[in-house]
């Protein structure tokens, strides 16, 4: 999750462009009729032609919680079925952080049409809704209205392509978005790959993988004939334990498919099954119970390392992974739930990671047997490490069930239980570090070493750091993955910010009788970025302080699909564009446009009581300095 975060601030800095860009059009239309083979029938081709680097969604998204679907609609409003398009790209959009379908360049829909009730001297009316977004940012759901003239029909001759080849425009002629895209994908790749590795690493330092390094290497070292026969028998026993651990990998992924990963990461209710997985794993690394794969796999496996060669080096790694199931098991369930972003690359990266981890030691220990002696023996440290790995999983396994409240706004976590949860995690280390608490498999009496007091103290220390989060004190050392600062018990005036009004009119009567300056927000339900500036800026208590006392707060969302009353629906146009004002989005979209010359979000922009602005206008930054001096520079000028 944290490489998530971190890809995502890199491309969220890029969106400060957005803030100086003027109305943007990244998109234009042909509606065209053409003849078919079929009697009495004609065929309408909708062709959309994008700017470099921007695209449009494909008719079928997984799920409604992302960007709007293309859709067609007749004449009476309701949807066009049948309408086909040609196999979308698949790819996971930093937008809404899911992976979706969409197409770029050129994109063309057809949708069949029975002449048998239509007169040739009619006309063919309807309308379609589309959104696009680039790389930064999105603009909102737009209704295309056309009339198409049934005397109009083209030839079937010059029917066209509906699905050409890519011209990979984007990558030529921009030299960068979707590259630094892909660089930013492959950053988080190296971040779960890191991420796996680093739980490898861990799970070498537990009671049912550690004591087998000298053993395992003591067999090659002694069978091998020669002392070169050994390491490259070492060498090939820890590709095996790299291919076992990165082809399991693949196989959970290629089971349930790449979606399923995704839906892992973004359903509350696979949230929540893998809060439950994570904190039984947790709870088994404590000792009150273990998870085992049957004995009989670990028999069989053991039997046939027993051929010799290769194949008896395969079932020696097969016969590792299965023993220490109970130590493993744990850390690549959580391996697997942190790299889960629907596709192969993440489980592969990950398991790639802890494969690695796990069989160099045995890999360098086989080539270079002397400095076996360097290693510890083995002990009551090695159970000492697995509860604390068990207590750091049962911390990390709330942080889904925190994505879960969070998604069902249930109110069940807010932040300050969320971190009164991992101060209790942190102080139970500490105790256990200490001494003062012990676990099934601890040794009773032994002495507690000077190196297992210092990282109780780090401990210590941590859960001291934490408190002040209790009653919203700033820990920035967990950015991220406490609950937003708006989701908590305490809901002091001076730290939430809520828009009260979402009508221009409505506000603007307050501001007047209050005689305050209105503050227009243009947002969005689906716009990430908005979303971003109200939990990192509105949250900061100087910014908080302004928009609760000083200005009247509007939130205009321009993707609200409710239906205008027919009486007030209008045709406009500005900038060349037509808008036709159907919707209450419509028409916050439409007064952004003409009033302020813009149509991205989110969008600031502070008005008097005769509805002029004041200053300039800010955009997205999460720097709430940046936000900070927009609004006192038109604050000073109201």
């Amino acid at each position: 999750m944290n490489r998530i975060l971190t890809a995502l601030l890199a491309i969220f800095c890029m969106t400060n462009m957005s803030i100086s860009a003027q109305i943007e059009d990244p998109i234009s239309w042909e509606i065209n009729l053409y003849e078919t083979a079929v009697e009495g029938q004609i065929e309408v081709i909708y062709n959309a032609s994008l700017d470099p680097c921007w695209h449009i969604y494909s008719q079928f998204l997984d799920s409604d919680d992302g960007p709007v679907a293309t859709a067609f609609y007749n004449e009476g409003n309701e949807i066009i079925e049948g309408v086909t398009e040609c196999e979308p790209y698949m790819a996971y959009d930093p937008n809404f952080m899911m992976d979706l379908k969409y197409f770029k360049e050129e994109v063309y829909w057809s949708s069949l049409i029975n002449m048998s009730d239509i007169a040739s001297t009619d006309t063919l009316k309807g309308s379609l809704l589309y959104m696009v977004c680039d790389a930064t940012k999105c603009l909102p759901p737009t209704d295309v209205y056309y009339a198409l003239p049934l005397s109009e029909v083209n030839s079937a001759t010059s029917r066209p392509d509906l699905c050409p080849p890519s011209k990979h425009l984007c990558d030529e002629d921009n030299h960068g978005e979707e590259d630094t895209q892909g660089e930013e994908e492959e950053g988080g790749l190296i971040w779960i790959f890191l991420m796996g590795f680093g739980l490898g690493f861990a799970a070498l330092f537990t009671p049912c993988v550690f004591p087998l390094i000298p053993m395992t290497v003591s067999f090659f070292t002694k069978t091998s004939k020669t002392k070169a026969a050994g390491i490259k028998n070492a060498l090939i026993y820890g590709f095996f334990i790299i291919f076992i651990y990165t082809a399991l990998g693949l196989l959970l992924t290629a089971t349930f498919g790449v979606d399923i990963m995704n839906v892992i990461s973004t359903d509350p209710y696979f949230n929540v099954g893998l809060f439950l997985l994570l904190l039984v794993f947790g709870i088994s690394f404590l000792g009150y119970f273990e998870i085992q794969l049957p004995q009989s796999w670990a028999n069989k496996a053991d039997a046939a390392s027993d051929r010799g060669g290769i194949i008896g080096i395969f079932f020696m790694a097969a016969t590792l992974a299965i023993v220490s199931f109970s130590c493993t098991g744990p850390l690549i369930g959580g391996a697997l739930a942190g790299a889960a972003t629907g596709s192969f690359e993440a489980p592969t990266a990950v398991m790639l990671g802890f494969s690695i981890a796990l069989a160099l030691p045995f890999m360098f220990f086989s080539a270079f047997p002397g400095y076996l002696n360097s290693l510890p023996t083995s002990g009551g440290w090695l159970n000492t490490v697995k509860v604390v790995l068990g207590l750091i999983e049962i911390g990390f396994a709330f942080k889904f069930l925190s994505n879960a409240d969070l998604v069902l706004q249930l109110g069940l976590l807010p932040r300050e239980i969320f971190i009164g949860i991992w101060i209790v995690v942190a102080l139970t280390l500490a105790a256990y570090l200490f001494g003062l608490i012990h676990f099934p498999h601890d040794s009773k009496g032994a002495k507690i070493s000077w190196k297992r007091k210092i990282v109780g103290a780090v401990f210590l220390l941590f859960g001291g750091y934490l408190t002040p989060g209790l009653w919203g004190g700033s820990v920035d050392a967990i950015s991220g993955f406490p609950p937003p600062t708006f989701y908590s018990i305490w809901q002091h005036e001076d730290e939430h910010v809520e828009a009260h009004y979402r009508d221009y009119d409505e506000a603007m009567a307050v501001a007047i009788a209050q005689n305050k300056p209105l503050l227009l927000d243009f947002t969005g339900w689906a716009c990430v970025n908005c979303r971003k500036m109200e939990e990192q800026v509105w949250t900061d208590n100087r910014v908080s302080k302004i928009l609760n006392n000083d200005v009247i707060l509007v939130s205009l969302y321009v993707d609200d699909r409710t239906k205008l009353p027919e009486e007030e629906w209008t045709l406009e146009e500005y900038g060349g564009k037509e808008f036709y004002i159907r919707t209450i989005g419509k028409k916050w979209s439409y007064l952004q446009a003409s009033q302020f010359d813009r149509n991205a979000q989110p969008f600031y922009v502070l008005l008097d009581h005769n509805g002029t602005q004041i200053g300039g206008s800010a955009g997205y930054d999460p720097n709430p300095d940046a936000f900070l001096e927009y609004i006192n520079d038109a604050l000073a000028k109201f």
